[in-house]
């Protein structure tokens, strides 16, 4: 298959079940909203190493949240379904109920399978803040804890739902500048979905991870097979002559509707830019995750 010149591989994504909170952070303004919702979300690109995989999802005008104020959705996804209550209340804790002016709400809308989803306490745990002086708003789930820029408002539990987590594609393309392009115009293309979030800096990944590796402690390293200047020199390259970027856009999202649509969106877009040599995907042979997405059946055009 080919797409404005571009090949795309008769290949597939690999992607894997995960337990996922879905927050709306608002503030006075969306200046303190964003700053609240990106430390949030900081330091959560990859399971491998951080304790969630997390990012904004998306702008939310005053009107689509709880308190009529601007925020923003932010999701976290973590494998172990035990932990994400401990993830999700302590990064609200240190990074929004710190943050000036800022409250924070359950933003869940959608999962795999709404009869799996459970609750988590985020304000009904952070109320200890408070000192015996927080209190519950009647008739609400509310609690607003004192703080010293007035109250912090905080619902009383979040719910957890089952999502989808690592669908991917790669960007292969003659050069960096031409790969950056494309990897920014994917991300783009998907800036307005709800529901879905691309983890890595700015939602594009450049060190790309196979599981394993020849150091005994590590449980992933560097993906080799896609390095340019290990083309000549790894057994496992499968980059071709004139191939000398790749960079990886990697997808978590509540369903596979969104997830497969993400893919579709972003790959659209990046195939638009000049210098991009072919679209793949990455995958364990369907070792990893039972979500197996392939790039010929996304409705591509």
């Amino acid at each position: 298959m080919e797409i404005n010149g571009v090949e795309i591989e008769d290949t597939f994504c690999e992607g894997f079940g995960a337990h996922f909170a879905r927050i709306i952070i608002t503030a006075k303004n969306q200046k303190w909203a964003k700053i609240a919702a990106q430390v949030t979300t900081g330091y959560a690109t990859s399971t491998i190493h951080c304790d969630s995989e997390a990012a904004i999802d998306v702008f939310l005008p005053p009107d689509k949240t709880p308190d009529n104020r601007p925020g923003f959705a932010v999701m976290f996804f973590v494998g172990d379904k035990k932990k994400i209550g401990n993830v999700v209340m302590n990064r609200l804790g240190q990074c929004v109920l710190t943050c000036p002016t800022t409250s924070c709400f359950d933003g869940l809308n959608g999962s795999l399978d709404p009869s799996v989803e459970f609750e988590i306490k985020i304000g009904d745990n952070l109320r200890y803040f408070g000192d015996r002086f927080e209190e519950k708003i009647e008739g609400t789930a509310n609690w607003k804890i004192p703080v010293m820029d007035g109250e912090f408002i905080c619902q009383g539990a979040a719910k957890v739902g089952k999502g989808v987590a690592g669908g991917n594609f790669l960007i292969v393309a003659k050069d960096q500048e031409s790969g950056l392009a494309a990897a920014e115009a994917s991300i783009d293309a998907i800036k307005d979905m709800e529901n879905i979030i691309s983890p890595f800096p700015g939602g594009v990944v450049r060190a790309g991870s196979k599981v394993g590796s020849k150091y005994s402690f590590l449980g992933a390293s560097t993906n080799d097979a896609y390095c340019p200047t290990l083309r000549t020199k790894s057994e496992t390259s499968v980059l071709r002559e004139g191939d000398n970027c790749v960079y990886e856009i990697i997808f978590d999202g509540a369903t596979e509707e969104v997830v497969k649509k993400a893919m579709k969106l972003g790959i659209q877009a990046a195939v638009k830019v000049q210098g991009v040599n072919r679209i793949t995907a990455g995958n364990y042979n369907g070792k990893l995750g039972k979500f197996l997405y392939k790039l010929h059946e996304l409705g591509l055009e």
